[in-house]
């Protein structure tokens, strides 16, 4: 029987305060690692628990705080990005609002397990409430003895800081957040080098999401074994999935990783209005393909996702009906990306120009003979050809719009207006 570990406090009274997240055993993590654990042995049992990164590419989470060097005379930083710009995403925003102190404790774990003394918590600027309450935790974790100096009469001393950021997506590749963080106009950085070894004011620096860090302390707690034994070997452990669109009950569902994506959609969240039919899924937030109904079988992890030509993303879960045109759906996740490319470089910044004019003159019911094959060769140019995922992200999901539903954008051209409309 699965047991939610994530939301287990989320909607009790209080929920964000401090003397709620005790009673339930908050803090207790903390407390164990500095008693009995050296920092390598935490970055051991993390890695032993085979923790992927809950952002969006899945990378172990325990082997990138590994790169982080032993030795040197720089500083080390832990980085949360908080930044949660993907649409269809807002687990992040629960956890920060709902369950603030899970998070303040995942970032003491890890940072002991870096040997970091300072964390920054880049959160988007419009989760007004978040910030709020995580402010405050914070001020509750100081003044008990969880942050600050000689923690729990330990040796570690430990900080965070909230940097509020404005609203821009590229914010969440993680060496534009380092940019925005110094000061600077948010572009990605060319690697390497790595953060691990020249991040934030080029110091070794561990960038990781809000849901993986709250993860650190359930493995401390309950042991690797217990983390490995949810979902697939490949990609362990409890997921939030945030689902959305045309369904009958939106919301953030913890299940173990793996869950079929129909049972997600149809089970869990009740499936689409009655008199409707599934037509797609995104399946991560709209830089994943999205996935026609009879692919719904697949699990909902990063290696099964990626054997259908998808990807988990950020898991925000975006249901469409039948009753959906997907070139307005295209239509409209293009005019997004090509309003958040940061312009660093031309594929991404011209292409997506390109493509937003042309998607636009199909759904206006303009569109003409090669234009599908012009679209074709635009992504062919943005792919693999910029700094960061944005672009990728971009072509990959206009693909498979086009491999999956071209009836429709050839319906558009031939009519000379929207079927359904």
């Amino acid at each position: 029987m699965f047991e939610p570990v994530l939301l287990k406090n989320v909607g009790m009274s209080g929920s964000h305060l401090l003397s709620t997240y005790e009673t339930g055993g908050g803090y207790q993590a903390l407390a164990k690692v500095l008693r009995e654990y050296t920092p390598d042995e935490v970055v051991d049992l993390v890695k032993r628990s085979n923790l992927r990164g809950r952002g969006g590419a899945g990378f172990p989470t325990g082997m990138k705080w590994s790169f982080v060097p032993k030795r040197g005379d720089k500083p080390r930083y832990l980085c949360c990005n908080a930044d949660e710009g993907e649409p269809g995403t807002f687990k992040d925003r629960i956890i920060m609002e709902r369950d603030p102190h899970q998070l303040i404790e995942g970032l003491a774990v890890s940072a002991y397990a870096i040997g970091a003394q300072t964390a920054y918590v880049y959160i988007r600027g419009e989760y007004v409430t978040a910030i709020r309450h995580l402010e405050q935790a914070i001020a509750e974790a100081h003044e008990k003895g969880y942050l600050g100096t000689s923690i729990l009469g330990s040796d570690f001393n430990f900080t965070v800081h909230i940097h509020c950021g404005a609203g821009a997506y590229i914010c969440g590749e993680e060496t534009a957040m380092l940019e925005s963080l110094e000061g600077k106009r948010a572009q990605p950085r060319l690697k390497p080098p790595f953060p691990a070894v020249a991040g934030l004011y080029a110091s070794p620096t561990v960038i990781n999401n809000v849901e993986t860090l709250a993860c650190v302390p359930h493995i401390v707690m309950r042991g690797p074994d217990w983390f490995r034994g949810i979902g697939p070997d490949k990609s362990p452990g409890p997921k939030l999935y945030c689902v959305s669109g045309q369904v009958r009950k939106p919301g953030l569902y913890e299940l173990p990783m793996g869950i079929p994506l129909r049972e997600l959609v149809e089970t869990h969240a009740g499936g689409v209005l009655p008199g409707r039919r599934i037509k797609a899924v995104i399946p991560g937030g709209v830089s994943a393909p999205v996935i026609p109904e009879h692919g719904l079988g697949v699990g909902m992890d990063f290696d099964s996702l990626a054997a259908a030509g998808s990807m988990l993303g950020s898991a925000g879960v975006v249901v469409i009906d039948d009753s959906t045109c997907m070139v307005k759906v295209a239509t409209r996740i293009i005019e997004f990306f090509h309003h958040e490319s940061c312009g660093k470089c031309t594929p991404c910044r011209e292409g997506l120009n390109w493509v937003v004019k042309v998607l636009r003159r199909i759904e206006a019911g303009d569109g003409a003979p090669g234009d599908l094959e012009q679209l074709e060769m635009l992504c062919k140019g943005i792919f693999g050809n910029t700094f960061c995922a944005l672009g990728d992200g971009a072509a990959m999901g206009l693909r498979a719009a086009l491999a999956h539903f071209r009836e429709e954008f050839v319906a558009h051209i031939e009519e000379r207006r929207c079927p359904f409309h």
